[in-house]
Parts: C-alpha cells; sequence; structure tokens
C-alpha cells in the first residue's frame, strides 16, 4: 500500500497565490520607495534602503517564526505571503547588480565598488539585527511568562 505524502508547497495552489499576492504587495512598496527617492550622487539610495530594510524584516521574520517551533501551516503561510512574497518583491539585489554595472559603464569604479560592498556588508549586518532583536524579544517574552 502507497503511503501518500503531502504535496510540496510550490504545488499547493493556495501557497502559490499567497506569494504572488505578497510580492505583488512588496514591488508596489518597491517601486513607491524608488520613485520617491532618487539617488544621490550617484548612489542609488533607494535601493540601498530596500535592501538593508528588507534584510532585516526578513531576519526578524524568519527568527520569530523559528523560534516558535516547528513550523505549522500557519507559521508557513506567514513565512512564504510575507518572507517570500511581500520581502522578496520588496527587495531587490538583481537591481542592485544592474546599478552596480551601470555606475561601472558610466565610468565610476571607485563608487560602483563601494555602492556593491556596502549594499552587501549593510544587508548582511541589517539581517543579524533582525535576527538579534527577534532572539531578545523572545527571550523577553520568556522570562515575563514566568
Amino acid at each position: 500500500m502507497a503511503v501518500s505524502t503531502p504535496r510540496p508547497a510550490h504545488r499547493r495552489w493556495g501557497l502559490v497565490l499567497l506569494v504572488a499576492a505578497g510580492g505583488a504587495v512588496g514591488s508596489t512598496a518597491r517601486y513607491a520607495l524608488s520613485s520617491a527617492v532618487g539617488p544621490s550622487d550617484g548612489w542609488p539610495v533607494a535601493t540601498t534602503v530596500e535592501n538593508v530594510v528588507g534584510a532585516f524584516a526578513l531576519g526578524l521574520l524568519l527568527e520569530a517564526l523559528l523560534r516558535r517551533g516547528p513550523e505549522d501551516a500557519w507559521a508557513r503561510r506567514v513565512r512564504l505571503g510575507l518572507g517570500t512574497g511581500v520581502l522578496g518583491g520588496f527587495t531587490t539585489y538583481s537591481t542592485l547588480a544592474l546599478e552596480t554595472e551601470r555606475l561601472l559603464t558610466a565610468g565610476r569604479p571607485g563608487l560602483a565598488a563601494a555602492y556593491a560592498l556596502v549594499s552587501v556588508a549593510a544587508g548582511a549586518v541589517a539581517a543579524l539585527a533582525g535576527i538579534t532583536v527577534a532572539a531578545r524579544r523572545a527571550r523577553a517574552g520568556a522570562e515575563d511568562a514566568r
């Protein structure tokens, strides 16, 4: 007798639509921010802000979900809708690559290198900060419960 296994998330239409809806929200927010904030002395400020804020929020979200325990259906929907959808649509490392290439093509190799390095480093630090905040909040909540 065959044992049925649950379908993977990418084959569940409800989860796929949740990611798509979240992506639409995140991409719209990124478009609005990019339209409102222009570059400063050639530095793509909007993309930097989007990637750093998104990295912080993703670190915060995933750590908070992880500290809840094993992933249940609600946590999976939150992770896919907010993490993969909204924050995946909000952050844009492909635009970082394109803007870095454009800075290089424009004859600004120092700015291109600084932009790429600062963006990646700041994103990593922001993600770590989000993880740290979520961990501290979880510990404080556990202490309050005692």
